[in-house]
């Protein structure tokens, strides 16, 4: 099945953009801004909104139009998020049944990257939106390392520790940071030989199960995650992991 972005009328192609010059505004601003729109291959061009934003820069919206289209298999990489999240109850019994002890979960926010936020909503007790961090199961035995945890210190506490998994987190993303990261604690783990050992998740804001699945992880968790997503995800699997052994 091929689709198209839609705008006013369906299938049209219509989008939106928005991008930043270093370039002070003015009406030939405007006009370079859809100049390098329409160089980008897209049609009827047209700024919709460009102002200064400081001294030397200005900022545009941009409306314009592709013929681009992209081929979608609604059976394809099935994502992290299960059909149907569980419960704190359900996931204590389920894990307290089949494995008979709790699990073993370590997180981080590695790199350089101060941004704990999205740890902290998936581990800390109070979690997010309402929804229970990991601290508050029953299951899970959690340790929570903070921020600008270097990949290398992550694996080297996983391993010392014996965890069943691994959160990796990382909320900034410029010149492809995270990518860089992430990449470096799968291939610690390994060198280490205990990437097969643990069950190795990674989230950040553009992180996709697809995109975690290419740097080596066993699912990804972006925008939107709920502490109860990674439960189930980690609760399910483990079990899986077990009857697999």
């Amino acid at each position: 099945m091929k689709i198209r972005p839609y705008g006013d009328t369906l299938d049209d192609g219509v989008v939106q953009l928005s991008f930043t010059l270093p370039l002070a505004w003015s009406e030939a601003a405007d006009e370079a801004a859809r100049k390098l729109v329409a160089s980008m291959g897209f049609g009827d061009v047209a700024v919709a909104e460009g102002r200064a934003i400081a001294e030397g820069f200005s900022f545009f919206v941009v409306y314009a139009r592709t013929r681009a289209a992209v081929e979608v298999d609604p059976n394809g990489p099935v994502a992290a998020r299960l059909d149907r999240t569980l419960s704190i109850e359900e996931v204590d019994a389920l894990v307290g049944e089949r494995l008979g002890r709790r699990i073993r979960v370590v997180g981080a926010c590695i790199g350089t990257d101060a941004h704990t936020v999205g740890i902290d909503a998936i581990l800390n007790m109070k979690g997010y939106k309402g929804d229970y961090g990991l601290e508050r199961y029953e299951a899970f035995e959690v340790t929570n390392l903070g921020a600008q945890i270097l990949p290398d210190n992550l694996a080297a506490y996983a391993v010392e520790h014996a965890t069943d998994v691994v959160l990796a987190s990382q909320v900034v993303t410029q010149k492809g940071s995270d990518v860089l990261n992430f990449t470096a604690l799968v291939e610690r783990m390994e060198a280490l030989g205990a990437r097969d050992k643990v069950l190795l998740l990674c989230g950040g804001p553009r992180m996709t199960n697809l995109l975690a699945a290419e740097l080596g992880y066993d699912a990804g968790f972006g925008r939107g995650t709920l502490p109860s997503h990674v439960a189930t995800f980690i609760a399910r699997r483990m079990i899986a992991r077990r009857l697999t052994v």
